[in-house]
């Protein structure tokens, strides 16, 4: 039996986006491993496996076997991911402010003093220092994946500084070979200690810009405290760690602190908190038997509480989930530069070959120093970091920054998609409508109303009818109370008659009204066919053959439903309204929204049909609904979008979730995949420019012309902060509007 799962786990060891293809490639291959990715700005590996063919520590091993780790701990992942991203910052501070220390030195000597006695040996010392002190890691890494048949960034550091340094001690050591030729003998210590510095450098401003894009989700977790208070059997109160707590167990919350689990009320009343989850800023009362969620704050009084959700089943941790796995989802305009990534390697490694033979071809010995040179400042002015972090770097930051404003997007493929959409298709209830109907407005034709709202109170407290809510809560400041029937039934779909006092007294629809032949007065004609122009529902009340009352019924429009369709027409987007209701509530429904195309009287499958044929036209449709009622149209759409209605959050369904159910979240959805995808290509352009022009420069290619040769020193400052730009670039979308 199949038993399909998805985990997120933090990947150690990566050193650059050529490590994280590696890591992906070995998982993907893996029997029983259905999908694999690997974000490398988040340092995680998100994995769909079957668990019954393959578990995490066969995975764990696989990956442990090309030179990497995974993190499996089941409790405190998230913890010792944190710790050992801190750990990793310290290291790279610390090899950062040691490599300079040294380098600074090393570069004076090499420019200043180079004919000093003893020059030569002073910087070979530095540059010792530096690269078993400071850069040991390059080399141990570099040398390790190359033995498991892996390039990657280490290997090209590793190389280039080894070159420059081998060389420069074959010169330090036996001058007369250069000497005995006509020649000068050169020393390049500097390059191999500067090129250390200047990418220990990078690495670490790289770190600190990707810790930044992963804000949001630090924010998100940090929302759920860390103890909680729980009730043993014998009522005594002891404070536990979260990881301690099991679905069923009491706890107490206290005023002013957040809610540890998803649970429900089972003493006490407070006002909880829920703007981080829902948006709503105003508190929401709690009862005894209302929900609470982990994550909200309880702002008054003290309450009880039993657990239904724990840990990684609470609505807290399924949005972190949801947030995690869409930002370690791939866009599609990343598989092209995996497939680059993959062989960019032992492509420059090839291109810095060449630069040297070429070099050796035209100068002959004269011209070793530039051929060895140039080919060092190829492989190290490559960089395949600023390519690898181009498209996950705007991705974190965008759907942290779209989680923030409450959209829960749940993978790339529908960010980079929802920008190109041309088409919005709308559900009605609880899209565009409150979804939850309410008495707008009655009229009687009788004066004994009171004893009529006894009999109307006691036969909708018998109704399992959607709308007997409506009417009862319409009804509890009137005063009415329940009354003593002979008898009571029930008409699906129609309504429900009982008999008071020797009366049969009936509540329903127009069909089952006309079952007791009500001839209908002029008057109760005018009020109905206005009620039923503004989009009412009518609920007709009688006494045998006469009608005593009729009361509308409506779901309220959204007050930010036309606001959002407003702007979505602006952004030149049709709009379409598709309903189940009847053509007059559809059409007025319509008219009020500001929508011009709409169809009523539609069946699940009829809407799907309805995408079809919009995207046969050559439409990109996003279809917007609850998520379970519009399944079949959300599935077939190019862009599926849920209302979150509070916390039934269709996640499961739809790539993206409105979280608080307003509307005007959508057009902000669209604009926000637009900045991000504008991003995504900046970053891209200039790393495939940056490297387009960086790698011919480096090899020379502007000698012949004007005498200018790139130092290796330089070439690796540009490599340093290429990414950097990138990753820095990334962040500019927090602070776009």
């Amino acid at each position: 039996m199949n038993k399909e799962t998805t985990k997120t786990l933090p990947v150690l060891d990566m050193s650059c986006a050529v490590c994280a293809n590696n890591v992906e490639h070995i998982v993907s291959d893996l029997k029983g491993v259905k999908n694999a990715a690997v974000n490398f700005a988040t340092h995680t590996l998100t994995v769909t496996y079957d668990a019954t063919v393959i578990g995490l520590e066969e995975i764990r091993s696989e990956v442990q076997s090309a030179g990497y780790d995974l993190l499996i701990e089941k409790n405190d992942g998230e913890e010792t991911q944190d710790n050992s991203a801190a750990k990793r910052y310290e290291l790279l501070r610390r090899n950062t402010i040691g490599s300079w220390l040294l380098a600074i030195p090393l570069a004076i000597v090499s420019m200043l003093f180079m004919h000093v006695p003893f020059a030569s040996w002073i910087m070979l010392f530095l540059a010792v220092s530096i690269m078993v002190l400071f850069g040991r890691e390059f080399y141990i890494n570099g040398l390790k994946h190359a033995l498991k048949g892996y390039a990657n960034m280490d290997t090209l550091v590793a190389l280039s500084t080894l070159i420059a340094f081998l060389f420069s001690l074959f010169n330090t050591i036996y001058p007369q070979f250069w000497y005995e030729r006509g020649l000068e003998p050169h020393v390049y210590y500097e390059a191999s200690g500067v090129i250390i510095a200047f990418v220990q450098l990078g690495k670490l401003l790289e770190e600190k810009a990707k810790r930044n894009t992963s804000a949001a989700i630090r924010g998100l977790m940090g929302l759920q405290p860390k103890k909680a208070f729980r009730i043993s059997s014998e009522g005594v109160e002891q404070e536990v760690l979260i990881s301690e707590l099991q679905v069923g167990n009491i706890l107490r919350v206290h005023p002013g602190e957040k809610i540890p689990v998803d649970g429900l009320l089972t003493e006490g009343t407070s006002a909880v908190d829920e703007s981080m989850l829902s948006g709503e800023v105003i508190p929401v009362v709690k009862k005894v038997g209302c929900k609470v969620m982990a994550g909200t704050i309880n702002q008054q009084g003290s309450f009880i509480l039993q657990a239904t959700g724990v840990g990684e089943s609470t609505l807290l941790a399924q949005i972190v989930r949801m947030v995690q796995e869409a930002q370690g989802s791939k866009a599609p305009v990343q598989r092209i530069v995996d497939k680059i990534s993959n062989v960019f390697v032992p492509v420059v490694m090839g291109i810095s070959l060449l630069t040297f033979v070429v070099w050796l071809l035209i100068g002959g010995e004269v011209y070793f120093s530039y051929a060895l040179m140039s080919a060092v400042s190829v492989l190290v002015i490559a960089c395949p970091c600023a390519l690898g972090l181009a498209t996950p770097t705007a991705l974190m930051v965008g759907m942290g920054k779209a989680a923030d404003r409450h959209i829960l997007i749940k993978d790339a493929y529908a960010l980079e998609n929802m920008c190109k959409v041309d088409t919005i298709v709308l559900d009605k209830t609880g899209t565009l409508t409150e979804g939850k109907p309410s008495v707008v407005d009655s009229y009687w034709f009788s004066e004994s109303k009171k004893q009529y709202l006894d009999i109307l109170y006691t036969a909708e407290k018998k109704s399992e009818h959607p709308l007997s809510l409506a009417i009862l809560e319409w009804l509890e400041d009137s005063g009415a109370s329940m009354v003593a029937v002979d008898s009571f039934d029930s008409s699906p779909g129609q309504g429900v008659q009982m008999s008071f006092e020797g009366k049969t007294y009936w509540i329903g629809n127009r069909i089952f009204q006309d079952t007791f032949q009500v001839n209908l007065s002029g008057e109760a004609k005018t009020v109905i066919i206005d009620w039923e122009k503004k989009a009412n529902t009518i609920i007709y009340y009688g006494c045998g053959s006469s009608l005593l009352a009729v009361i509308a019924v409506a779901d309220h429009m959204k007050v930010s439903s036309p606001a959002a369709v407003k702007l979505l027409k602006k952004k030149n987007i049709e709009v379409h309204l598709l309903t189940g209701d009847r053509e007059e509530v559809a059409s007025a429904t319509a008219a009020a929204a500001g929508i011009d195309f709409f169809k009523a009287e539609v069946l699940p499958s009829g809407k799907e049909d309805y995408i079809k044929e919009l995207q046969s036209k050559g439409k990109i449709v996003a279809m917007v609904g609850d998520g379970i009622n519009d399944s079949q149209a959300l599935a077939r759409a190019d862009v599926s979008i849920a209302m979150g209605k509070g916390t039934d959050i269709a996640m499961d369904v739809a790539m993206v979730t409105l979280m608080t159910s307003d509307l005007l979240l959508l057009p902000e959805a669209i604009k926000l995949s637009k900045q991000t995808v504008k991003l995504i290509r900046q970053n891209l352009f200039w790393a495939f420019i940056y490297n387009v022009v960086g790698i011919p420069l480096a090899a020379g290619i502007l000698f012949p012309v004007n005498g200018l040769l790139l130092n290796p020193m330089l070439a690796s400052a540009a490599m340093a902060f290429s990414s950097v730009s990138v990753v820095l670039n990334s962040l500019r979308l927090k602070y776009i509007n």
